[in-house]
């Protein structure tokens, strides 16, 4: 069964620090491109950052350019979004997700480009 499940998510205070984990089960995820979305409340989902397979390109909002960084260890077979001097506006449900072709890097930040998704987890920022 193909699965992700993400975790790591809680409550930070401004300038804090978290790591969102993404375990993929059922397919190797290093075979495949990955992406963090985040939906904030009463918005629409944005996309926050990507990285191709294999060792390939990663990409990133501007809004999280610098604090934030995606990357996958092949082993664990998880992927993971650190974040770093959280601000307020990035409270949100972070999602992660995965697509089994070869988008390029344009196309890493459309939700449409992947085929699996996780149910997300809360992260919140607030003193």
């Amino acid at each position: 069964q193909v699965q992700l499940v993400e975790s790591g998510g809680g409550l930070v205070q401004p300038g804090g620090s978290l790591r969102l984990s993404c375990a993929a089960s059922g397919f190797t995820l290093d075979y495949y491109a990955i992406a963090w979305f985040r939906q904030p409340p009463g918005k629409e989902p944005q996309f926050v950052a990507g990285l191709k397979r294999s060792f390939g390109t990663t990409t990133a909002a501007d809004s999280v350019k610098g604090r934030f960084t995606v990357y996958r260890d092949n082993p664990k077979n998880t992927a993971y979004l650190q974040m770093n001097r959280l601000e307020p506006e990035d409270t949100a449900v972070y999602m992660c997700a995965a697509s089994s072709g070869s988008p390029i890097t344009s196309s890493l930040k459309y939700a449409s480009t992947y085929d699996y998704w996780g149910q997300g987890t809360q992260v919140t920022i607030s003193s």
